[in-house]
């Protein structure tokens, strides 16, 4: 059998993408069709966000987040926005102001005196004082009346989690509203004695990169969210009268930090595996936490402005990471924050409805109307504004030779491609084999 050239094959897709598009435009042009679809197996809900409830001074009527890897990164974001809510919030990460000895560190519980705590530290962690006590003492001077308490820790030692959540579950007389696990970890060549490489085929790859990107960011997620599934039910179950409420929400929620990784490839074998894998943890704990009253979520931020890429972009380092995506397009950290307050703003019933499902953080700011700190509302990652200009107009460019007219560029809706087609989207043309 005679096969078309692979790159006849791409570039009659691209043509025909171009197509759609501009038959789209003409559509939208002569029957005024929005410029925002979106394509959804579920019907999409009219129910709107709910304000937020007060903060209070009593510790017993304020609501008690816990959050991992919140030194930096999204994590960061989300801590600092749950702190513009009111909210308590625990802020655990590794990175610290003061030097902590391995032999004497404990959390604060009879369950951690066993237990050991590595403490990171780099250049820009110290230029940007990226530490616990840092975005701990942010919160304690926002407005909003939050309150931060920092701790030190190594997720990645077995125990310290549980010691940690029972700690909280003491000081908070059993109260916790909000666990969001987003401490992760990147394999790096100092982290692996085979200086693995992020994107090397699986086979070359040692189990030090599935370990550094699957033991903090899968494993440890399971292990907080087993230890915090009793007191979050037992949190739901005391304010079960405030759960029918209209105006005011107290539904707990789990959220898992994930990314588009879990719906196609990215990076590498072991990254998809973990990702997809966070997604379905939130999905089947949504059935059995589901009776009492307990939701799960698992986020998708976009190309993110973490300050770990933003180096990378003064490394130079940046393009050939990424694959040549513009970066001052990316969301803040803080974007992703307005994501997970924004979906503990909406009624029980809302949220409810919503649990064990992903949610991606650019699809709900158009949702429930909130913006990034710049004011704008950055398209989702499978939306043709942002799959056309950063993949589809530069491979078009390349294969003829010719550059996209602007007003093209400056037209693409915003249709999102559904999730059935955008999973079945492979990695890029270079590394597939022409066949």
């Amino acid at each position: 059998m005679i096969h078309m050239p692979r790159f006849l094959q791409q570039l009659q897709l691209l043509l025909l993408l171009v197509l759609l598009l501009l038959l789209l435009l003409l559509l939208q042009l002569e029957q005024n069709i929005p410029t925002t679809f979106a394509f959804s197996l579920t019907a999409p809900s009219s129910a709107g966000a709910t304000p937020p409830p007060s903060s209070s001074s009593s510790n017993s009527n304020r609501r008690v987040a816990i959050v991992t890897g919140a030194s930096r990164g999204i994590g960061r974001g989300i801590a600092l926005e749950l702190g513009t809510q009111g909210f308590i919030v625990y802020c655990l990460g590794r990175t610290t102001t003061t030097s902590i000895s391995s032999s004497n560190t404990t959390t604060g519980s009879s369950r951690d005196n066993a237990t050991t705590t590595s403490i990171t530290s780099t250049v820009w962690n110290q230029s940007l004082n990226l530490t616990i006590e840092a975005i701990a003492e942010q919160i304690n001077n926002t407005n909003g009346g939050g309150m931060g308490i920092a701790i030190p820790c190594d997720l990645s030692q077995d125990g310290v989690i549980e010691g940690i959540i029972e700690r909280v579950s003491k000081e908070q007389q059993g109260r916790l509203d909000v666990l969001v696990c987003a401490a992760y970890t990147v394999p790096t060549s100092s982290s692996s004695s085979s200086s693995d490489n992020l994107r090397d085929d699986f086979w070359n790859q040692s189990m030090d990169t599935w370990d550094a990107i699957n033991g903090l960011g899968l494993r440890q997620v399971y292990a907080a969210c087993r230890c915090a599934a009793p007191h979050m039910i037992q949190t739901a179950t005391k304010y079960a009268e405030s759960l029918s409420s209209t105006t005011t929400t107290m539904t707990p929620l789990i959220c898992l930090i994930s990314s588009f990784g879990g719906k196609s490839y990215t990076f590498n074998v072991a990254y998809g595996i973990g990702k997809a894998a966070v997604d379905r943890m939130a999905r089947d704990m949504s059935y059995q936490l589901a009776k009492y009253g307990v939701a799960t979520a698992s986020l998708y931020p976009g190309l993110v402005q973490t300050e770990a890429n933003l180096q990378m972009v003064k490394d130079g380092t940046w393009d050939s990471v990424s694959g040549n995506l513009d970066l001052s397009q990316g969301e803040t950290p803080r974007f992703s924050g307005r994501a997970v307050t924004a979906l503990l703003s909406l009624s029980h019933k809302e949220l409810m409805k919503r649990s064990g499902s992903v949610q991606v953080v650019a699809e709900l700011a158009k949702e429930l109307d909130f913006t990034d700190t710049n004011g704008l509302q950055p398209p989702s990652i499978r939306s043709l504004q942002y799959l056309l200009p950063n993949f589809v107009f530069p491979q078009l460019e390349k294969e003829t030779g010719q550059p996209v007219p602007d007003w093209i560029r400056t037209n693409v809706p915003d249709i999102r491609i559904p999730w059935s087609v955008f999973s079945a989207f492979g990695p890029p043309p270079e590394m597939v084999d022409n066949r």
